[in-house]
């Protein structure tokens, strides 16, 4: 047995602490810090660069509404401009009152949610934000309910209730101590009725809101080439900004967006680097640049439409899981920057299983021919894996012929696969065009609900066929009824027990997070928490 299988036994019986709980055509930044709020002042703003791309077209023609987005790179623009109730620190842990002075369950079954308002709270353009605000916005996304959005966070609201102008009171219809976290979420961000309408999207890339700062997108045709944050001086809320401007930049690749940072035209580089830049960066230390690895909760799984008749049958999704070797495909693909992953829950957070792994072993195509054969399988099975082009980074091309190999070598399969663009991509999965696809997940906010919920509920991210009733109807909502979230581990072992046996799902890996940053940048500590929340308030130069 190789010496990386031995480490790997060992590590996979291990459960880790609980965590506690990104754009264009390269521009040349504007001149250097004149001194300002927290050092990135004046008229100067802090570039930041990712690989993520912000379209509007047919299959994603509101990119940046709340009711819509539900995507990291969208998410991240939201929070910059709109305010939610509450936020999640910036070193995690319970959410903390944000548009909100403070927030409480007033009930022990945590069943009803209230909130007090900040005083003077305003939009950016200086009209009043209140209460009824709070209400439209929430109500607008709950009437939307874009199959691309994230309503399903907020469906188990009964009613809003509306106080006065500053007090608000969410009656739920079953007891859910995460709310908190889910109105910390962009689907919950606060617009106005004057600027958004009830009952409709709000096409193209404007943002009006009343969070940190305010919003320039610039495009070419219907794609944005750079966003610009500038400070909202109406802003009233629990964050303290450290800038005065932030410009966001879209490079094609990480290529490209590496070669600006060398450049000095980009000051940090986000999401997604590659695996080999972070290798060179780490082997061949640059004197001006610096990487960082911050905390991180991202995986990445094999969804299926459970409906296809190639992959109806579980015992050829068991059979899968089976074969792929996720230790390979880590080492091979990725190196350092992930870890196999057995289990829908990253293995950092609190409740998690081995239980792909405790179900199946180690890769054996002996035991998934076994399965092929008792559930009268023909073999090979001939299946398309599909994967987005241009979404989750450079390595996942590799990633899928790797598996395609890894299949195709066991002769059970005859795999091809195919790539797509992130709008004609997501827009064909959810519809249920494919059978099998690849998908990458990082948390609405850290809590074990977040890994398996967005999966198994009503309302699903995946819009799945695949419903598990005792899932669905009782260990979910069971698990919501503890306010000690480790209460709840019980739950959840049984959910990822599930998981493993139907595989509806199959995780891959967890990943690790990097960014790099010029050094004369400060508070980049912060620039990412574990929820790959962007967080460009924190950034700075000069003194910190």
């Amino acid at each position: 047995m190789r010496k990386e299988n031995v480490l790997m036994n060992r590590r996979k019986t291990l459960v880790l602490p609980a965590v506690t709980a990104l754009l264009a055509p390269v521009l040349v930044a504007c001149g250097t810090s004149q001194g300002g709020s927290g050092g990135g002042g004046g008229g100067d703003g802090i570039v930041v660069g990712t690989t993520d791309q912000f379209t509007a077209d047919q299959d994603a023609p509101a990119p940046f509404d709340p009711a819509y987005a539900y995507d990291s790179g969208t998410w991240n623009v939201l929070r910059q401009t709109l305010q939610t109730l509450t936020r999640v620190p910036r070193g995690g842990g319970q959410p903390v009152p944000e548009a909100a002075s403070q927030c409480g369950f007033t009930d022990r079954a945590s069943e009803s949610y209230h909130c007090t308002l900040r005083e003077g709270l305003t939009f950016s353009d200086g009209k009043p934000l209140t209460a009824r605000d709070v209400k439209f916005s929430i109500e607008r996304s709950l009437t939307i309910n874009s199959d691309n959005g994230a309503a399903s966070l907020l469906t188990n609201i009964d009613t809003i209730e509306v106080k006065n102008d500053s007090e608000i009171v969410f009656h739920l219809k079953a007891p859910d101590a995460t709310f908190p976290y889910k109105l910390a979420t962009p689907v919950a961000g606060i617009v106005s009725s004057e600027k958004y309408e009830p009952k409709k999207l709000r096409d193209g890339f404007e943002v009006d809101g009343s969070g940190p700062y305010t919003l320039r997108a610039e495009t070419q045709d219907d794609r944005v080439t750079r966003v610009v944050f500038t400070r909202n001086e109406h802003y009233k809320g629990d964050i303290k900004l450290k800038n005065d401007k932030v410009e966001l930049r879209s490079f094609g690749d990480a290529d490209a967006m590496g070669q600006a940072l060398e450049a000095g035209d980009i000051s940090m580089m986000t999401r997604t680097m590659s695996p080999e830049q972070i290798k060179d960066l780490n082997d061949h230390p640059r004197k001006d640049i610096e990487l960082r690895e911050v905390p991180a909760l991202e995986i990445r799984y094999l969804g299926f439409n459970t409906q296809d008749p190639s992959v109806k049958d579980k015992a050829v999704r068991q059979a899968m899981a089976a074969v792929i070797d996720r230790e390979k495909i880590t080492h091979t693909v990725y190196g350092a920057t992930t870890e196999p992953l057995y289990s829908l829950i990253p293995a950092t957070v609190a409740g998690h299983t081995n239980a792909f792994f405790n179900t199946y072993g180690e890769p054996n195509t002996s035991a998934a021919a076994s399965l092929l054969r008792g559930a009268g399988i023909k073999t090979p099975v001939k299946l398309t894996l599909n994967y987005t082009t241009d979404h989750y980074g450079s390595g996942t091309a590799k990633e899928f012929a790797a598996l395609r190999d890894q299949l195709n070598a066991s002769k059970l399969f005859d795999v091809s696969v195919k790539g797509t663009g992130w709008n004609a991509f997501r827009s064909a999965q959810k519809h249920g065009e494919y059978a099998v696809y690849g998908l990458g997940w990082v948390p609405d906010f850290p809590d074990p609900d977040n890994f398996v919920a967005p999966f198994l509920d009503k309302g699903n991210f995946l819009n799945t066929p695949y419903v598990n009733t005792t899932a669905r109807t009782g260990l979910i909502p069971a698990s919501r009824r503890a306010a000690d979230r480790t209460a709840a581990s019980g739950a959840f072992e049984k959910l990822q027990k599930i998981v493993a046996d139907d595989v509806p799902v199959l995780p891959l890996w967890q990943g690790k997070q990097y960014i790099a940053h010029r050094t004369e940048l400060n508070g980049t500590e912060w620039a990412l928490n574990s929820s790959s929340d962007l967080q460009l308030w924190e950034l700075g130069r000069g003194n910190a």
